[in-house]
Protein backbone atom coordinates (compact mmCIF):
# COMPACT_ATOMS: atom_id res chain seq x y z
CA UNK A 1 0.00 0.00 0.00
CA UNK A 2 0.97 3.73 -0.48
CA UNK A 3 2.26 6.02 1.60
CA UNK A 4 -0.76 8.26 3.10
CA UNK A 5 -1.23 11.52 1.58
CA UNK A 6 0.96 14.09 2.84
CA UNK A 7 0.29 18.10 2.40
CA UNK A 8 2.58 18.94 -0.83
CA UNK A 9 6.06 20.07 0.27
CA UNK A 10 6.57 23.94 0.70
CA UNK A 11 7.80 25.23 -2.83
CA UNK A 12 8.69 28.69 -3.07
CA UNK A 13 6.28 30.20 -6.03
CA UNK A 14 7.47 30.14 -9.58
CA UNK A 15 6.31 32.09 -11.99
CA UNK A 16 4.92 29.85 -15.21
CA UNK A 17 4.18 30.24 -18.55
CA UNK A 18 1.84 27.33 -19.17
CA UNK A 19 1.54 26.58 -22.54
CA UNK A 20 -1.29 23.68 -22.98
CA UNK A 21 -4.47 22.55 -24.52
CA UNK A 22 -7.47 24.94 -22.58
CA UNK A 23 -10.55 23.16 -24.36
CA UNK A 24 -13.50 22.98 -21.91
CA UNK A 25 -13.10 19.98 -19.47
CA UNK A 26 -9.93 19.39 -20.42
CA UNK A 27 -6.48 18.25 -17.90
CA UNK A 28 -4.42 21.62 -19.67
CA UNK A 29 -7.38 23.45 -17.69
CA UNK A 30 -7.15 21.40 -14.85
CA UNK A 31 -2.91 20.85 -14.96
CA UNK A 32 -3.14 25.37 -14.64
CA UNK A 33 -5.82 25.09 -11.52
CA UNK A 34 -3.46 23.19 -9.24
CA UNK A 35 -0.58 25.09 -10.63
CA UNK A 36 -2.21 28.19 -9.32
CA UNK A 37 -3.50 26.10 -5.86
CA UNK A 38 0.11 25.27 -5.15
CA UNK A 39 1.15 28.52 -4.79
CA UNK A 40 2.65 29.61 -8.68
CA UNK A 41 1.69 32.34 -10.92
CA UNK A 42 0.42 31.23 -13.99
CA UNK A 43 0.84 32.56 -17.06
CA UNK A 44 -1.56 30.62 -19.71
CA UNK A 45 -1.50 29.83 -23.66
CA UNK A 46 -3.62 27.67 -25.55
CA UNK A 47 -1.68 25.96 -27.24
CA UNK A 48 -5.42 25.13 -29.89
CA UNK A 49 -4.57 28.64 -31.11
CA UNK A 50 -1.42 27.32 -32.83
CA UNK A 51 -2.14 23.41 -33.60
CA UNK A 52 -6.22 24.37 -35.06
CA UNK A 53 -5.45 27.55 -36.80
CA UNK A 54 -6.24 27.76 -40.40
CA UNK A 55 -8.35 25.95 -42.66
CA UNK A 56 -8.80 21.75 -41.20
CA UNK A 57 -6.93 20.32 -43.89
CA UNK A 58 -3.61 22.65 -43.06
CA UNK A 59 -3.77 22.14 -39.74
CA UNK A 60 -4.21 18.25 -39.95
CA UNK A 61 -1.32 18.68 -42.23
CA UNK A 62 0.60 20.83 -40.00
CA UNK A 63 -0.47 18.55 -36.74
CA UNK A 64 1.64 15.62 -38.77
CA UNK A 65 4.92 17.78 -40.01
CA UNK A 66 5.42 20.49 -37.28
CA UNK A 67 6.16 22.91 -40.36
CA UNK A 68 5.08 26.34 -41.33
CA UNK A 69 4.54 29.77 -40.50
CA UNK A 70 2.30 29.01 -37.46
CA UNK A 71 4.91 26.73 -36.03
CA UNK A 72 7.30 29.47 -36.75
CA UNK A 73 5.05 31.83 -34.98
CA UNK A 74 4.58 29.75 -32.10
CA UNK A 75 8.16 29.46 -31.18
CA UNK A 76 8.72 33.17 -31.19
CA UNK A 77 5.73 33.83 -28.77
CA UNK A 78 7.33 31.20 -26.23
CA UNK A 79 10.32 33.57 -26.34
CA UNK A 80 8.33 37.02 -26.20
CA UNK A 81 6.03 36.15 -23.61
CA UNK A 82 8.75 34.63 -21.97
CA UNK A 83 10.67 37.81 -20.88
CA UNK A 84 7.54 39.71 -20.95
CA UNK A 85 6.51 38.09 -17.57
CA UNK A 86 9.95 36.95 -16.61
CA UNK A 87 9.33 33.31 -15.65
CA UNK A 88 11.19 31.08 -14.55
CA UNK A 89 10.11 27.83 -16.29
CA UNK A 90 8.23 27.11 -19.17
CA UNK A 91 5.93 24.46 -19.00
CA UNK A 92 4.43 22.94 -21.92
CA UNK A 93 1.95 20.46 -21.94
CA UNK A 94 2.16 18.27 -25.39
CA UNK A 95 4.64 20.27 -26.91
CA UNK A 96 4.53 18.73 -30.72
CA UNK A 97 5.34 22.38 -32.14
CA UNK A 98 8.48 23.32 -29.98
CA UNK A 99 11.85 23.80 -31.52
CA UNK A 100 15.15 22.52 -30.23
CA UNK A 101 16.81 26.25 -30.85
CA UNK A 102 13.85 27.78 -28.87
CA UNK A 103 14.62 25.53 -25.60
CA UNK A 104 17.93 26.07 -26.00
CA UNK A 105 17.29 29.74 -25.98
CA UNK A 106 15.58 29.39 -23.39
CA UNK A 107 18.02 27.99 -20.91
CA UNK A 108 20.38 30.47 -22.19
CA UNK A 109 18.01 32.97 -20.44
CA UNK A 110 17.93 30.88 -16.98
CA UNK A 111 14.49 29.42 -17.51
CA UNK A 112 13.80 26.03 -17.12
CA UNK A 113 11.75 23.69 -19.48
CA UNK A 114 9.54 21.43 -18.17
CA UNK A 115 7.82 18.76 -20.68
CA UNK A 116 4.24 16.93 -19.32
CA UNK A 117 3.70 14.17 -22.32
CA UNK A 118 0.85 12.15 -21.28
CA UNK A 119 1.01 10.23 -24.70
CA UNK A 120 3.93 7.76 -25.85
CA UNK A 121 5.56 8.62 -28.62
CA UNK A 122 7.20 4.85 -29.10
CA UNK A 123 4.48 2.60 -27.91
CA UNK A 124 2.29 0.57 -30.51
CA UNK A 125 -0.35 3.24 -31.15
CA UNK A 126 2.05 4.89 -33.31
CA UNK A 127 0.00 8.19 -32.85
CA UNK A 128 1.19 11.07 -35.47
CA UNK A 129 2.71 14.13 -35.04
CA UNK A 130 5.82 13.06 -33.04
CA UNK A 131 7.93 14.02 -35.59
CA UNK A 132 9.41 16.95 -34.61
CA UNK A 133 9.17 16.48 -30.98
CA UNK A 134 11.22 13.18 -30.56
CA UNK A 135 14.09 15.37 -31.66
CA UNK A 136 13.81 17.41 -28.99
CA UNK A 137 14.13 15.46 -26.25
CA UNK A 138 17.30 16.04 -25.28
CA UNK A 139 16.68 19.53 -24.49
CA UNK A 140 14.21 19.93 -21.97
CA UNK A 141 15.31 20.02 -18.39
CA UNK A 142 12.99 17.60 -17.40
CA UNK A 143 10.36 15.36 -18.72
CA UNK A 144 7.33 14.05 -16.89
CA UNK A 145 6.05 10.42 -17.38
CA UNK A 146 3.50 8.13 -16.02
CA UNK A 147 4.87 4.84 -17.23
CA UNK A 148 8.08 2.97 -16.72
CA UNK A 149 8.51 2.25 -19.74
CA UNK A 150 8.24 5.75 -20.91
CA UNK A 151 10.78 6.19 -18.44
CA UNK A 152 13.35 4.57 -19.76
CA UNK A 153 12.89 5.23 -23.67
CA UNK A 154 13.31 8.66 -23.39
CA UNK A 155 16.34 8.15 -21.00
CA UNK A 156 17.57 6.04 -23.89
CA UNK A 157 16.86 9.01 -26.12
CA UNK A 158 19.05 11.52 -23.97
CA UNK A 159 16.88 12.98 -21.57
CA UNK A 160 18.51 14.83 -18.98
CA UNK A 161 15.59 14.66 -16.03
CA UNK A 162 12.88 12.50 -16.21
CA UNK A 163 10.16 12.27 -13.31
CA UNK A 164 7.72 10.09 -13.28
CA UNK A 165 4.21 10.91 -11.40
CA UNK A 166 0.87 9.08 -12.14
CA UNK A 167 -2.27 10.36 -14.04
CA UNK A 168 -4.66 12.01 -11.58
CA UNK A 169 -8.38 13.32 -10.31
CA UNK A 170 -8.58 17.51 -10.08
CA UNK A 171 -10.41 17.76 -6.92
CA UNK A 172 -12.20 21.18 -8.25
CA UNK A 173 -14.02 18.61 -10.30
CA UNK A 174 -13.92 14.67 -9.18
CA UNK A 175 -15.38 14.61 -5.92
CA UNK A 176 -18.52 12.28 -4.19
CA UNK A 177 -22.40 12.48 -4.79
CA UNK A 178 -24.44 14.34 -2.01
CA UNK A 179 -25.29 12.44 0.99
CA UNK A 180 -28.07 9.89 0.29
CA UNK A 181 -27.62 9.18 -2.87
CA UNK A 182 -28.23 5.65 -4.09
CA UNK A 183 -29.40 3.69 -6.83
CA UNK A 184 -32.67 5.71 -6.93
CA UNK A 185 -30.66 8.42 -8.72
CA UNK A 186 -28.33 5.77 -10.76
CA UNK A 187 -30.08 5.78 -14.50
CA UNK A 188 -27.44 4.16 -16.12
CA UNK A 189 -26.23 0.22 -15.42
CA UNK A 190 -22.84 -0.34 -16.60
CA UNK A 191 -20.99 2.59 -17.83
CA UNK A 192 -18.01 3.60 -19.92
CA UNK A 193 -17.49 7.13 -20.78
CA UNK A 194 -14.36 7.68 -22.79
CA UNK A 195 -13.04 6.46 -26.42
CA UNK A 196 -13.19 3.80 -28.52
CA UNK A 197 -9.50 3.08 -28.16
CA UNK A 198 -8.11 -0.77 -29.13
CA UNK A 199 -10.54 -3.30 -28.59
CA UNK A 200 -12.98 -1.37 -26.77
CA UNK A 201 -16.23 -1.82 -29.44
CA UNK A 202 -15.62 -4.87 -29.63
CA UNK A 203 -15.24 -5.93 -26.01
CA UNK A 204 -18.43 -3.74 -24.96
CA UNK A 205 -20.49 -5.18 -27.78
CA UNK A 206 -19.62 -8.51 -26.66
CA UNK A 207 -20.57 -7.64 -23.23
CA UNK A 208 -24.51 -6.48 -24.31
CA UNK A 209 -24.47 -8.90 -27.06
CA UNK A 210 -22.77 -12.11 -25.41
CA UNK A 211 -23.83 -11.31 -21.95
CA UNK A 212 -26.96 -9.20 -22.16
CA UNK A 213 -25.26 -6.64 -20.01
CA UNK A 214 -27.16 -3.13 -20.11
CA UNK A 215 -24.04 -0.65 -21.23
CA UNK A 216 -24.44 2.25 -21.84
CA UNK A 217 -21.56 4.39 -23.91
CA UNK A 218 -20.53 8.09 -23.66
CA UNK A 219 -18.08 9.96 -25.69
CA UNK A 220 -17.18 11.44 -28.89
CA UNK A 221 -18.95 10.49 -31.97
CA UNK A 222 -16.34 8.52 -33.21
CA UNK A 223 -18.04 5.67 -31.71
CA UNK A 224 -20.45 5.53 -34.81
CA UNK A 225 -17.79 4.42 -36.63
CA UNK A 226 -16.80 2.05 -34.40
CA UNK A 227 -20.02 0.05 -33.67
CA UNK A 228 -22.42 -2.11 -35.82
CA UNK A 229 -25.86 -0.51 -36.37
CA UNK A 230 -27.50 -2.90 -33.92
CA UNK A 231 -24.89 -2.20 -31.25
CA UNK A 232 -24.98 1.83 -31.51
CA UNK A 233 -28.44 1.84 -31.09
CA UNK A 234 -28.45 -0.22 -27.97
CA UNK A 235 -24.84 1.08 -26.44
CA UNK A 236 -24.70 4.80 -27.91
CA UNK A 237 -28.24 5.72 -28.47
CA UNK A 238 -27.47 9.32 -27.31
CA UNK A 239 -23.91 10.91 -29.26
CA UNK A 240 -22.95 13.27 -26.06
CA UNK A 241 -19.51 13.98 -24.78
CA UNK A 242 -19.26 14.64 -20.87
CA UNK A 243 -17.12 17.07 -19.62
CA UNK A 244 -16.93 18.73 -15.75
CA UNK A 245 -20.56 18.73 -14.18
CA UNK A 246 -22.07 16.65 -16.77
CA UNK A 247 -18.91 13.86 -16.60
CA UNK A 248 -18.79 13.65 -12.78
CA UNK A 249 -22.76 12.95 -12.60
CA UNK A 250 -22.26 10.77 -15.54
CA UNK A 251 -20.47 8.54 -12.93
CA UNK A 252 -22.55 9.38 -10.25
CA UNK A 253 -25.38 8.11 -11.94
CA UNK A 254 -23.49 4.81 -13.27
CA UNK A 255 -24.26 1.95 -11.07
CA UNK A 256 -20.67 0.43 -12.12
CA UNK A 257 -18.08 2.04 -13.80
CA UNK A 258 -15.98 0.48 -16.31
CA UNK A 259 -12.04 1.42 -17.13
CA UNK A 260 -9.89 0.46 -19.66
CA UNK A 261 -6.07 0.08 -20.20
CA UNK A 262 -5.02 2.28 -23.38
CA UNK A 263 -2.85 -0.48 -24.43
CA UNK A 264 -1.83 1.31 -27.32
CA UNK A 265 0.06 3.93 -24.92
CA UNK A 266 1.10 0.86 -22.56
CA UNK A 267 -0.47 2.66 -19.81
CA UNK A 268 0.08 0.77 -16.06
CA UNK A 269 -3.49 2.30 -14.74
CA UNK A 270 -6.16 4.13 -16.40
CA UNK A 271 -6.56 7.97 -15.97
CA UNK A 272 -10.48 7.05 -15.60
CA UNK A 273 -10.14 5.04 -12.44
CA UNK A 274 -8.71 7.71 -10.39
CA UNK A 275 -11.43 10.33 -11.19
CA UNK A 276 -14.14 7.30 -11.09
CA UNK A 277 -12.97 7.02 -7.51
CA UNK A 278 -12.61 10.05 -6.49
CA UNK A 279 -16.03 10.89 -7.63
CA UNK A 280 -17.16 7.87 -5.37
CA UNK A 281 -18.28 5.79 -7.68
CA UNK A 282 -17.87 1.64 -7.90
CA UNK A 283 -14.86 1.29 -10.08
CA UNK A 284 -14.55 -1.42 -12.06
CA UNK A 285 -11.03 -1.57 -14.09
CA UNK A 286 -8.93 -3.82 -16.42
CA UNK A 287 -6.51 -5.54 -14.03
CA UNK A 288 -3.16 -4.63 -14.04
CA UNK A 289 0.18 -4.10 -11.52
CA UNK A 290 -0.49 -0.23 -11.76
CA UNK A 291 -4.04 -0.88 -10.49
CA UNK A 292 -3.14 -3.47 -8.02
CA UNK A 293 -0.57 -1.30 -6.39
CA UNK A 294 -3.16 1.64 -5.71
CA UNK A 295 -6.39 -0.04 -5.09
CA UNK A 296 -6.87 -2.88 -2.75
CA UNK A 297 -8.90 -5.29 -4.90
CA UNK A 298 -12.36 -6.27 -4.38
CA UNK A 299 -12.36 -3.43 -1.33
CA UNK A 300 -11.56 -0.19 -3.22
CA UNK A 301 -11.76 -1.48 -6.69
CA UNK A 302 -12.90 -4.46 -8.53
CA UNK A 303 -10.78 -5.60 -11.15
CA UNK A 304 -11.01 -7.72 -14.77
CA UNK A 305 -8.80 -9.86 -17.08
CA UNK A 306 -11.38 -10.79 -19.29
CA UNK A 307 -14.27 -10.20 -21.09
CA UNK A 308 -15.68 -13.31 -19.08
CA UNK A 309 -14.69 -11.99 -15.91
CA UNK A 310 -15.88 -8.54 -16.66
CA UNK A 311 -19.12 -10.30 -16.80
CA UNK A 312 -18.92 -12.15 -13.86
CA UNK A 313 -18.27 -9.21 -12.15
CA UNK A 314 -21.11 -7.41 -13.23
CA UNK A 315 -23.38 -10.14 -12.61
CA UNK A 316 -22.10 -10.41 -9.11
CA UNK A 317 -22.10 -6.04 -8.18
CA UNK A 318 -24.68 -4.98 -10.80
CA UNK A 319 -27.66 -6.08 -8.01
CA UNK A 320 -25.87 -5.77 -4.81
CA UNK A 321 -26.05 -2.28 -3.64
CA UNK A 322 -24.36 -2.48 -0.15
CA UNK A 323 -21.67 -4.20 -1.65
CA UNK A 324 -21.12 -1.75 -4.32
CA UNK A 325 -21.21 1.28 -1.80
CA UNK A 326 -19.07 -0.41 0.56
CA UNK A 327 -16.52 -0.55 -2.14
CA UNK A 328 -16.59 2.68 -4.08
CA UNK A 329 -16.54 4.46 -0.30
CA UNK A 330 -13.21 3.15 0.61
CA UNK A 331 -11.71 3.60 -3.38
CA UNK A 332 -12.86 7.16 -2.60
CA UNK A 333 -11.28 7.44 0.64
CA UNK A 334 -8.15 5.53 -0.86
CA UNK A 335 -7.56 8.09 -4.14
CA UNK A 336 -7.77 11.02 -1.34
CA UNK A 337 -5.49 9.93 1.67
CA UNK A 338 -2.98 9.00 -1.04
CA UNK A 339 -2.60 11.44 -2.84
CA UNK A 340 -4.03 10.60 -6.81
CA UNK A 341 -5.23 14.02 -6.92
CA UNK A 342 -3.45 16.85 -9.03
CA UNK A 343 -2.26 18.86 -6.54
CA UNK A 344 -0.10 16.26 -5.19
CA UNK A 345 1.61 14.41 -7.97
CA UNK A 346 2.39 18.17 -9.48
CA UNK A 347 3.86 19.32 -6.13
CA UNK A 348 6.49 16.39 -7.05
CA UNK A 349 7.30 18.11 -10.41
CA UNK A 350 8.04 21.39 -8.73
CA UNK A 351 9.92 19.84 -6.16
CA UNK A 352 12.09 19.13 -9.48
CA UNK A 353 11.64 22.07 -11.05
CA UNK A 354 12.79 23.99 -7.77
CA UNK A 355 15.91 21.75 -7.48
CA UNK A 356 17.24 22.15 -11.19
CA UNK A 357 16.69 25.92 -11.28
CA UNK A 358 20.11 26.95 -9.57
CA UNK A 359 22.27 24.95 -12.31
CA UNK A 360 20.28 26.03 -14.85
CA UNK A 361 20.91 29.99 -13.98
CA UNK A 362 24.24 29.05 -12.99
CA UNK A 363 24.80 27.75 -16.82
CA UNK A 364 23.13 30.39 -18.29
CA UNK A 365 24.75 33.61 -16.28
CA UNK A 366 21.80 34.96 -14.91
CA UNK A 367 21.56 36.05 -11.18
CA UNK A 368 20.25 32.84 -8.53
Amino acid sequence: MENPRTSPPAVPGLRILYIAPMNYGWYGLYRQRSLERLGHTVFPIDIMHYEGRGNPVLARVRYRLQVGRTVTRMNEDVLRLAREHRVDAVWFDKPLFLRAATLRQLRAMGIATIDYMIDNPFGPRRDPGFRLYVRTIPEYDLHVQQRDVSVQAYLERGARRVVKVQTAFEPSVHFPPPAGWSDKDRTREVSFIGTPYDERPQFLTDLWRKYNVPVVISGPRIWTRKLDRAALAALYPQPDELYDAAYREGIWRSKINLSFLTHGNQDEYAHKSFEIAACGGFLLAERSAGHSERFKEDEEAVFFSSLEECAEKIRLYLDDEPARTRIAAAGQRRAVSCGYDNDTQLAKVLDVVTELLPQIRAGSGQPQ
